[in-house]
């Protein structure tokens, strides 16, 4: 079946409309704690850093550090990893803008006024409308700036959206008929060429991931994107900037281990970082 993303304000009942539909669909549930859980088995760091992040906007040092670049890329593998196994209903963590290509993917946002996310608040956490009011603040406000750094979109936009329910509007059995019908609809859009585009684009990210992950590259910039023209069908173009050249050599080989039978074009370069002045890209 189709898979459904759920972006959602914080208390807006969001997350248990996706719980529910999980449930009646027999669909693997896919949030924070699934994804803490997969940062796990990668090691504590990562497991670490995921706690850390979720709770926490990266300040500019540590968004340029290697660490927040490989959790970055190792969040998105893994949630392209549940997506690839089908019928999963993925809750928040830019999951609508990471499968918004994919034409089988129902992405969706839950809305409602303040006053009535903070009585859910309220009633959920058996804490005070202050202090549910500051909660809301603040998780808001960093879902906001994270989906902004990592995907550069507005989460509030509703064109990035197939359909966005305001719950102080409509009851969570009225949201969850329509969610489970359009479900069902954007199913005919499940084809072998758009699973097995989906497929490609969760290898990319793993390789992605794997590379930005490991401590022994020096790594810039690196991108890994799915090639179904140009190259032989269905390869990979893996463009980069490394600081050593030894580096160029050892990434192409992990690449091509992991790429298997697909052609690579492979784009990455090394330049060497002056210790002073400014670095001049031509």
């Amino acid at each position: 079946m189709a898979i459904l993303t759920i972006s959602r304000q914080y208390g807006s009942g969001g997350r248990e409309i996706g719980r529910i539909i999980a449930e009646v669909m027999q669909y693997e549930y896919v949030d924070r704690q699934t994804i803490i859980d997969d940062m796990r088995r990668e090691g504590l760091l990562w497991k670490d850093k995921a706690e850390y992040f979720d709770e926490n906007y990266p300040d500019i040092w540590e968004r340029s550090d290697w660490v927040y670049r490989g959790f970055v890329a190792l969040n998105q593998s893994h949630f392209l990893q549940h997506a690839v196994k089908g019928n999963a209903v993925i809750m928040g963590r830019g999951g609508v803008f990471l499968l918004k290509q994919f034409p089988f993917v129902l992405r969706v946002r839950t809305i409602a006024p303040v006053e009535k996310r903070i009585e859910l608040i309220m009633a959920r956490e058996g804490i005070n409308s202050e202090n549910a009011r500051y909660l809301i603040e603040k998780a808001d406000s960093e879902m906001e700036k994270a989906v902004y750094l990592i995907y550069g979109k507005n989460l509030d936009d509703p064109k990035e959206y197939d359909m966005v329910f305001d719950t102080s509007q409509k009851s969570q059995d009225e949201i969850i008929t329509i969610l489970k019908e359009a479900i069902i609809e954007k199913d005919k859009y499940k084809t072998p060429e758009a699973l097995q585009a989906l497929e490609l684009r969760a290898l990319a990210e793993k390789i992605k991931a794997t590379i930005l992950s490991d401590p022994g590259f020096h790594i810039s910039a690196l991108d890994v994107d799915p090639k179904e023209e140009g190259l032989p069908k269905y390869g990979f173009i893996v463009q980069g900037l490394v600081h050593r050249k030894e580096d160029v050599g050892k990434i192409e080989e992990v690449v091509k281990k992991m790429a298997g039978d697909s052609p690579v074009e492979f784009r990455v370069t090394s330049r060497t970082f002056p210790r002073f002045g400014r670095l001049k890209f031509s």
